[in-house]
């Protein structure tokens, strides 16, 4: 092993003990920021075994954060500036045009950072056939469209609104379900050992709500623990699913 990898894996193992004690005690924003830091630390050394173990950690972290979000049944529709800090509200945020995917990722980071539960999805202008673009941002983009929070409609079976109501709790439930799959459908296929395990931790980082995702991450690091090769040439900047104007 490397003397930069044995450097590395010896400050992640106490990282990693401490991420267990906050997850035990419930201290989840706490268990998630280690775990993440940790698992950031492995990936960049390709100590893949290590990675796959943190994965199932951080994925409970980061589910019990997302339930949190959702009990709230809160819902915040965001077109204008972005709440800041103490400012932000647990709950669920819809992110609109003109803002845009990376605004919405700066807002679940810098809520993270003040122990505010929340899930943020964005979605950009509707497209013609009526459906919302929705995007994820990170090492790699992801899209997909979906459909709008149906009207509400009044007794005598009329739309009470012309506007799309905000989206019940529900729905960013399932829009971050649906981003999440296509995130995993878009992994090259053919991929293998250490490419599909970075194919898949750059969407882990685009979308770190989704827990099949980080199953599927624990999956890949294993098997790239078994067969590591050198992590060379993955493009930055990609982008999965759909583009913008589809």
């Amino acid at each position: 092993m490397p003397p930069t990898q044995v450097s590395t894996n010896g400050r992640i193992d106490p990282m990693m003990e401490r991420a267990s004690e906050a997850l035990v005690r419930g201290a989840y924003f706490e268990c998630e920021r280690l775990s993440a830091e940790a698992l950031r630390r492995a990936v960049a050394v390709g100590d893949f075994e290590r990675a796959a173990r943190i994965a199932l950690p951080l994925q409970e972290s980061r589910r019990m954060i997302r339930d949190m979000a959702f009990d709230t049944r809160a819902v915040f529709v965001i077109d204008g500036e972005l709440p800041k800090g103490r400012d932000i509200r647990p709950g669920m945020y819809l992110v609109c045009p003109p803002r845009v995917g990376v605004e919405g990722r700066l807002l679940r980071d810098d809520a993270l950072a003040h122990d505010v539960p929340v899930i943020v999805v964005v979605r950009e202008p509707t497209t013609r056939d009526g459906l919302w673009p929705v995007v994820a941002v990170g090492p790699v983009t992801v899209r997909c469209k979906v459909q709008p929070p149906a009207p509400q409609r009044s007794r005598a079976g009329r739309s009470t609104a012309k506007a799309a109501p905000p989206p019940p709790p529900e729905w960013f439930i399932s829009t971050n379900e649906r981003l999440g799959d296509v995130a995993i459908a878009s992994v090259p296929p053919g991929s293998t050992g250490v490419s599909r395990a970075m194919a898949l931790y750059d969407r882990l980082c685009a979308m770190p709500d989704h827990e099949k995702l980080h199953q599927r991450f624990a999956e890949a690091a294993h098997a790239a623990a078994k067969k590591p090769r050198p992590v060379a040439g993955r493009p930055h900047g990609a982008t999965a699913g759909l583009h913008p104007g589809e």
